[in-house]
Parts: C-alpha cells; sequence; structure tokens
C-alpha cells in the first residue's frame, strides 16, 4: 500500500505564514519598540500591491483609507471616524467611510487641574488669560490632540492661545502617569494633564488634589454635533471626583473601511476574524466576543455604520439580532 503524501501549503503560503507568525510574536514583546504594522497583499509575483492592512490608531488612517494608501485600518477613537464622516474640522469633506467592527475599550478624555492653579472651569483659562503649564501626550499624531483642540475651540481659545498667554505646552513621550506627566504634577511643574486613558492616572492624580473639570453645556452640545458623544467620569469608578464629570468619549477601536470598498474583501476580512477570535488578543476575558463588538456597546460605540457587507455577515452569523 503506498504512502499517502503528506499535504503542505504552497511554497508562497508557507513563507507568508512564516513572517505573519514571526511579526505577530515581535509586536507583542515589551522590548520590541516596532509595534505598529501595515501589512501587503498580492498574487504571487504580482507588479502591484493590491490589498493594504494598516494596524494604526491616529486620525491619519482616515486620510490612508480615503487615498487608497490602505484598505482596512484602525483608528481611536470611534468619535473621529464620527467627525469625518460629518465633514468637521479638521476633515474638510464628509468622508465615505463604514465601520466594519469596533475592538472594544471603554474610555474617557481628561481634563485635570491641580488645586493650586486655582482654575474651576476650562472657561475661566479663556476668561483669565491663565498662563496654563499643561502637558500633553508626545506622540503628535495621536488623537489626543485633535480632540483637546476641538474641545478647546469650542470655549473659544487655542493651544496656541495658552502659550501667547505666557503659558507652556510640553509634549511629553509618555503616558499619563509617566514621571515627566504625573510626576511632574506631584512635583509642581505643571498645572494641567489633558489626555485618555484615564485608568493609568486618574485614580493617582485625585489622590494628590488633581480635580476634573467638566465639559459645559452649550459646549457639550457643540462636540457632539460634531461627533463626539459625552461620557460621564462617575464617583462609581473613581470615588474621589464627588459627582459626574461630563466630557467626551474616548472609547472603542474601530475598524473600518471605504463606503465603496469590496463586499468579497470586507467578507473575506469578517471570515477571517471569526475564524481566529480565539487568538486575538482583547480587554475582555475568553475569546473575543464579536456580538459586542457589532451592536454598538458603551465599550464598543458604533460611531459610523457599518459597511453593509460587514453588517450582513454579522447578521447571518447571529452576532446582530
Amino acid at each position: 500500500m503506498s504512502e499517502v503524501p503528506e499535504r503542505r501549503p504552497p511554497p508562497v503560503v508557507m513563507r507568508s505564514r512564516l513572517m505573519l507568525e514571526v511579526a505577530s510574536h515581535l509586536v507583542g514583546q515589551a522590548d520590541w519598540p516596532d509595534q505598529q504594522v501595515q501589512i501587503h497583499f498580492r498574487p504571487q509575483g504580482g507588479a502591484d500591491w493590491n490589498l493594504c492592512f494598516f494596524a494604526s490608531d491616529a486620525p491619519n488612517a482616515v486620510e490612508a483609507v480615503l487615498s487608497g494608501a490602505a484598505d482596512i485600518a484602525i483608528c481611536n477613537p470611534g468619535g473621529v471616524l464620527a467627525m469625518a464622516v460629518r465633514g468637521a474640522a479638521p476633515f474638510k469633506a464628509p468622508a465615505p467611510l463604514r465601520a466594519i467592527m469596533v475592538l472594544p475599550q471603554f474610555d474617557q478624555f481628561g481634563f485635570g487641574f491641580t488645586a493650586a492653579s486655582g482654575i474651576t472651569s476650562l472657561a475661566q483659562v479663556r476668561d483669565d488669560r491663565y498662563p496654563l503649564r499643561v502637558s500633553l501626550r508626545g506622540q503628535r499624531d495621536h488623537s489626543v490632540h485633535l480632540v483637546a483642540d476641538r474641545v478647546l475651540q469650542a470655549y473659544g481659545y487655542s493651544l496656541a492661545d495658552i502659550e501667547r498667554w505666557g503659558g507652556q505646552v510640553r509634549y511629553d513621550e509618555e503616558f499619563p502617569n509617566g514621571p515627566h506627566r504625573m510626576g511632574a504634577m506631584e512635583r509642581g511643574e505643571i498645572d494641567a494633564i489633558f489626555d485618555e486613558a484615564l485608568n493609568m492616572w486618574a485614580r493617582r492624580g485625585l489622590e494628590i488634589g488633581m480635580r476634573f473639570l467638566p465639559i459645559d453645556e452649550p459646549q457639550l452640545g457643540e462636540l457632539e454635533r460634531v461627533g463626539l458623544r459625552r461620557v460621564a467620569i462617575t464617583p462609581g469608578e473613581y470615588p474621589a471626583v464627588g459627582q459626574d464629570v461630563w466630557t467626551v468619549d474616548f472609547s472603542g477601536w474601530p475598524v473600518f473601511t471605504r463606503e465603496d470598498a469590496s463586499d468579497h474583501m470586507v467578507e473575506a476580512f469578517c471570515a477571517g476574524l471569526e475564524a481566529r477570535k480565539e487568538r486575538i488578543p482583547w480587554y475582555g476575558s475568553g475569546p473575543m466576543r464579536l456580538d459586542l463588538m457589532v451592536s454598538d456597546t458603551r465599550e464598543a460605540p458604533m460611531m459610523i455604520p457599518l459597511h453593509p457587507a460587514a453588517e450582513r455577515f454579522w447578521r447571518a452569523r447571529g452576532y446582530i439580532k
């Protein structure tokens, strides 16, 4: 009886899998600095690359998808995509974008001020022309900057105004809980931190007397009209805040594409995600809960409509009821 030859994938598949598996390992290593990736696809020996998946997080992902430099990308928070679809500044025209799913992560934007600054409202900075010393994220293309600029614009001033009033706008290359940010606040070197990722810094800030300032009406309404949802920082999460502090939502990592993206590509992406959901890390426990990622939840807000092919796929699979 002759032996049945072992079935192996074609060489091109083995080579591609090798590279993808090694890359998957490397981006999970804390000491590997290059953790953002692009994946390009083409037929074996093809002259041009046909598809690009971009593991981005910043607003520049919008232009990458609109220009065709990327076919599917990620952006955080979902409100940035809502602004793009509505054509709200800094986006110059309504962007034809659609979601495929939203990787969940609940978060809020925080305007944290020291008590020593004497500032009790965002409007007071403008009214007093206060020379604020504020720390922002060092990654200059991060959505933190777009959101902070848009909130201050709603109050009629800007970061450039703060500098003109004698203040200091610092761009610190670390997360808000780092020694040059929260540490600088503890040492009295800065008056404020504007950032997201509250779970990293809110508790420590509140322990040293920092207070989160709310976004007021009518500014909240104006921000909602351009696409940024309101959300509260609550005593249930951080007892020291004392009462709800209203701000803008920074939740969700939408995976998105163009409105005219091919159904075949979108369906293939959805099928691949479903097939590998047990291997993909997320902030929940157990395998990825795709039903939580396609139905507008607190952690995964659906800020723009689903691509029709994605909606059909998720509905057919029972993830959308």
